[in-house]
């Protein structure tokens, strides 16, 4: 059940060992992604065993991911960019600032959904054409886009708003809302595809029902009485500054969502042009495989930003920095880890999300050039962490931009081209950006940041 409000004082995390409050955070957190994770590719796992056209179906599903993170990225626009400064409000002992940025967060995202939703209704034909769809795998798409729409402002206030309930040191009732709408998606999701023969439309209106329940939860648990900071009315009244500060810090995970997105067209409408629906649907495998194996990397660096928010509000910067230390060499050792599995034993992570023969054979060296240099991302993935936990909102979205806009898409665009990489290109173009952006966004961090913390002279 819920933490009580009494947990108050536990959660001051510039007190006691920094490993153990991140830890304490992540082993729940970390659970919640992989609850989420699940969450999102349950649809995908069920899809694959329609007993017919289910690589059809697939592959239509991958078209509207782009749409999906977008929706996601305006969630971590205002969830993400918001919890950081409520919890450096916390660490300075201004919780009523902090619960102002909640609710200013909160009317944001509702505002957002809205539009989002009217958007994505009038648009969303031409933009699924424009992602890579053929005339056999757009209804498949549209089926499922229609009805994922109409539950849009769910998504994005339950992913935005459970980022408060973590800020604030309750990662177990986190945990427990993603836990809540995964159990019910588990559930609703064959019974709507296999048992009432709706097929994607099925999985989508499984996924909504299950984000209304796990929003409503959360929004329960944060107008209560054994919450930290509350969600009140009276703090929607939006103040511009405070909104200004929310989006700067959040532009980073914005960024990185929103250029997924991009990615995600660059790659479907270049791969639909080199290989066709084969290649599109290989991607949407290999992008499922990526979002299981990173999500330890998540838990960790998600739980680690409102330790180093918290300390660094309350000025003990050696704590930051051990936090920095945890963080990276934690990350960098499980994904050097998951790099050498991937390699070792593709066949089993491809035949998850789909069981056609042709498409496991030519997805295996596609994952093995995806996923090359895998440790790498883990560099950015720290880095970034470290500047948005800090409120570095400036390094942040430049690192962000950095690697998929000025690198990444470029590359997709351009490498299919050279020495006849077709396909092939597409799927180099992510290692070369790990190795490059990783390590300029973590250079940087050591010399900006790293440095400022260790130079600290007191506890």
């Amino acid at each position: 059940m819920w933490e009580g409000r009494k947990i108050d004082t536990k959660n001051d995390f510039s007190k006691g060992s920094v490993v153990k409050n991140i830890v304490s955070l992540a082993i729940p957190m970390t659970a919640a992604q992989l609850i989420n994770v699940l969450y999102n590719i349950v649809d995908r796992l069920y899809i694959a065993r329609i007993p017919k056209n289910a690589t059809l179906a697939m592959t239509g599903l991958g078209l509207c991911l782009p749409i999906i993170s977008i929706i996601t990225a305006f969630a971590n626009l205002f969830g993400m960019g918001g919890s950081p400064l409520s919890s450096i409000e916390r660490g300075r002992g201004n919780d009523e600032e902090a619960e102002k940025i909640m609710g200013n967060s909160f009317f944001m995202l509702l505002i957002c959904g809205v539009v989002l939703t009217t958007v994505g209704f009038l648009w969303k034909e031409p933009l699924l054409f424009l992602f890579g769809a053929s005339e056999e795998t757009f209804p498949y798409a549209d089926k499922y886009l229609t009805i994922y729409l109409c539950g849009s402002i769910f998504v994005m206030t339950g992913l935005g708003m459970n980022s408060f309930i973590n800020a604030q040191g309750f990662g177990k009732t986190g945990m427990m809302t993603v836990l809540l709408g995964a159990i019910m998606n588990l559930i609703l999701d064959p019974i709507f595809i296999f048992g009432f023969d709706m097929g994607v439309q099925g999985a989508a209106l499984a996924t909504v029902i299950s984000q209304f329940v796990s929003s409503v939860w959360i929004l329960l648990f944060l107008t209560g009485k054994r919450t930290i900071l509350r969600l009140r009315v009276s703090n929607f009244r939006l103040k511009v500054e405070r909104v200004k500060n929310i989006i700067s810090l959040g532009m980073s995970a914005f960024i990185m969502a929103v250029t997924n997105g991009l990615v995600q067209i660059v790659c479907n409408a270049t791969l639909q042009q080199y290989g066709g629906d084969l290649y599109v649907g290989i991607m949407t495998v290999v992008n499922s495989i990526r979002e299981v194996v990173s999500m330890p990397v998540s838990g960790v660096t998600h739980s680690a930003q409102p330790v180093m928010g918290y300390n660094y509000g309350a000025k003990k910067y050696k704590r930051v920095w051990q936090a920095i230390k945890f963080t990276s060499i934690s990350c960098i050792g499980y994904t050097s880890v998951i790099w050498g599995i991937l390699f070792l034993f593709p066949e089993f992570f491809i035949s998850l999300f789909n069981q056609d023969a042709v498409l496991i054979e030519k997805a295996v060296v596609c994952v093995h050039t995806y996923f090359f240099g895998f440790f790498m991302m883990s560099l950015q993935f720290s880095g970034q962490c470290t500047f948005v936990g800090l409120g570095r909102s400036r390094y942040a979205m430049f690192f962000s931009t950095l690697r998929k806009v000025v690198i990444v898409i470029p590359l997709t665009l351009l490498l299919p081209k050279v020495a006849g990489l077709g396909t092939m290109g597409v799927f180099l173009a992510e290692p070369i950006s790990n190795f490059i952006g990783g390590t300029a966004c973590f250079v940087t961090m050591l010399l900006t940041v790293g440095k400022e913390m260790r130079g600290e002279k007191s506890a």
